[in-house]
């Protein structure tokens, strides 16, 4: 029999806060080498349909963490006509397999998990690497906690701030975009308790924050380096091919390191060949979360680049179905 868990099961038993040290949990052992994680294939989709042009990006990402009960696979389309059809970008789908046998357990939808384990990405890095100004959530400190500035106003956007916020007080997130969905972002994250506004310029997203994430799927920089200030903490995620590009080469050039949790991957996207560096000059993310990491100077840019890793599929799949299981939820079907 096989576990089928649809979007919205999948919903109520997803922790993000939990999720948070799952993914955490994974990305060490990956710096250790405690996983298998054969290289992605990645492949347009969708040509002769409508003309010779691709519709989008088929994407197929296996994982293995050692000890884990299952092994997971996940096929991913990103669609970026998506949006003017109204259904999401990003659409994607995990089966679980039995490591110890081989069967089927369970199938579930996988877009929540990917967002929701992207956005654990912003999480770790801020709970290692950002400024140390801000107080954790419930605490009755008299500090005021960072300042976010978010690029972009998609899915990833707000997973990303939800992520942070449940690892760090946010004093003011700043959300821009080109359009008009900065608003509706901004007003989404502040129903949520999130104090968050939409702002007009990139640059007035980035001058003062103490962490910039990028959630975008551009093809060129979505900030000036120059608004950057000292010490802040910079978070990557939209990137994943070698035509996009969030980040100016100047921030990478600026950087007093780079994270990354995928190097060899991180190396060929967009953001990084527009630049001096090369998978030998990044350190893979999961070495300052298992090691912990020591500033060089207060003033410092850190940077982090993430392509997304299939061993987070794993880790954040086999805990949805253990919760599920053990809440007596999804339909039950032979294969």
């Amino acid at each position: 029999m096989v576990l089928v868990l649809s979007a919205e099961e999948v919903e109520r038993s997803l922790d993000l806060a939990g999720l948070v040290d799952v993914v955490d949990d994974a990305l060490v052992k990956q710096a250790a080498g405690e996983v298998e994680r054969p290289h992605r294939p990645h492949f347009p989709v969708g040509a002769g349909l409508d003309g010779d042009e691709p519709a989008g990006t088929g994407i197929a990402m296996p994982a293995y963490v050692h000890g884990a009960d299952h092994y997971a696979t996940k096929l991913v389309g990103v669609h970026e006509g998506n949006a003017d059809r109204g259904l999401p970008t990003i659409n994607a789908q995990i089966a679980l397999t039995d490591a110890r046998t081989g069967l089927p357990r369970a199938f579930m939808a996988g877009t929540t998990i990917t967002n929701a384990r992207t956005g654990c990405i912003g999480a770790v890095s801020v709970r290692e690497l950002a400024p140390k100004v801000g107080r954790q959530p419930g605490s009755e400190s008299d500090d005021e906690g960072l300042t976010l500035g978010v690029l972009g106003a998609g899915a990833q956007a707000r997973w990303q701030t939800r992520a942070i916020a449940t690892v760090a007080a946010l004093s003011e997130v700043r959300i821009h975009s080109p359009s008009d969905s900065r608003e509706t972002c901004a007003a989404d994250l502040s129903e949520r308790g999130i104090p968050a506004r939409a702002v007009d310029t990139p640059r007035a997203a980035v001058e003062g924050a103490d962490v910039v994430v990028t959630a975008t799927t551009a093809t060129e920089p979505v900030f000036p380096p120059d608004a950057l200030g000292s010490g802040t903490l910079v978070v990557a995620v939209g990137a994943f091919t070698e035509e996009m590009q969030e980040l100016h080469p100047a921030v990478l050039d600026r950087a007093e390191r780079v994270f990354a949790d995928v190097p060899e991957e991180v190396a060929e996207t967009g953001d990084l060949l527009a630049s001096g560096l090369d998978a030998d000059d990044l350190v893979e993310l999961g070495v300052p979360l298992g090691d912990g990491y020591v500033r060089q100077s207060p003033g410092g840019v850190l940077v982090v680049v993430s392509v997304g890793s299939a061993t987070l599929d794993a880790a954040a799949g086999e805990t949805v179905y253990r919760d599920a299981l053990e809440a007596g939820d999804g339909t039950e079907v032979p294969l």
